[in-house]
């Protein structure tokens, strides 16, 4: 069976969010956006659902993770090398995000990670199937 995956994530201001994630290479289903969401598409499988915090509130109890103090979660995805990793983190920073955690390098893992505008952690990771350690 194939299974679909929607994370949602609250955020502050939709078009700054749409915009940093924009800027590096993501794009949106206008299927399942509104004013006070979007959804990005990771793949055909998977959108991260971004909601305003006010929307965020209807599908939850109790509140939001403060991301200033913790971690609510660690987004990792995929790259196809090395040098997409570092394409991908750099942009992210030069677009507002902040540099999170320390660079990941396993020699058939390599990787490193940020906090968009909202503070959520996202990691980019490559790594060489043929090469993982048995």
């Amino acid at each position: 069976m194939s299974r679909m995956l929607f994370v949602n994530l609250p955020i502050k201001n939709l078009d700054a969010t749409k915009t940093f994630f924009g800027g590096l290479g993501f794009e949106f289903n206008s299927t399942f956006s509104d004013d006070s969401c979007t959804a990005m598409v990771i793949n055909e499988h998977t959108s991260v659902m971004l909601l305003v915090e006010s929307r965020f509130k209807d599908f939850i109890e109790g509140g939001i993770c403060d991301t200033s103090k913790s971690v609510e979660a660690l987004m990792c995805i995929s790259a196809d090398s090395r040098e997409e990793v570092d394409s991908l983190v750099d942009k992210a920073l030069a677009s507002g995000g902040t540099s999170w955690g320390k660079l990941q390098d396993e020699g058939f893992m390599y990787g490193r990670a940020f906090r968009d505008l909202d503070g959520h952690v996202w990691e980019v990771m490559w790594m060489d199937p043929a090469a993982v350690p048995a």
